[in-house]
């Protein structure tokens, strides 16, 4: 999965209809588990959209920009505008519709 930066952030999210990114932390119990899931969502959505990741111990900036207190968590960008927000462990069918529905 690809890994955004500061510098690529608004780029890459810009560059696709519909792009889920993962707030994590190499740490994070959760994110460890979250981890195939998001895997199976980036290979079932190619082509339609992007599942990409930001370290927020990497990339504290943006986690402070986008106000991220707890990870995981996952924003689902359309245009590059938030539209949805999830945080915690969440289902991998929960994710899929929330995608499926911006598409």
């Amino acid at each position: 999965m690809e890994k955004l930066n500061a510098e690529n952030f608004e780029e890459r999210i810009n560059a696709e209809n519909v792009t889920l990114v993962d707030f994590y932390a190499d740490w994070c119990g959760p994110c460890k588990m979250m981890a195939p899931v998001l895997q199976e969502l980036a290979e079932q959505f190619a082509g339609s959209a992007a599942v990409v990741q930001v370290n927020v111990d990497e990339e504290p900036e943006l986690a402070a920009k986008f106000k991220i207190f707890s990870i995981p968590t996952f924003i689902l960008f359309t245009k590059g505008t938030e539209a949805e927000r999830m945080i915690g462990a969440v289902g991998k069918n929960a994710i899929a519709e929330k995608i499926q529905s911006y598409l």
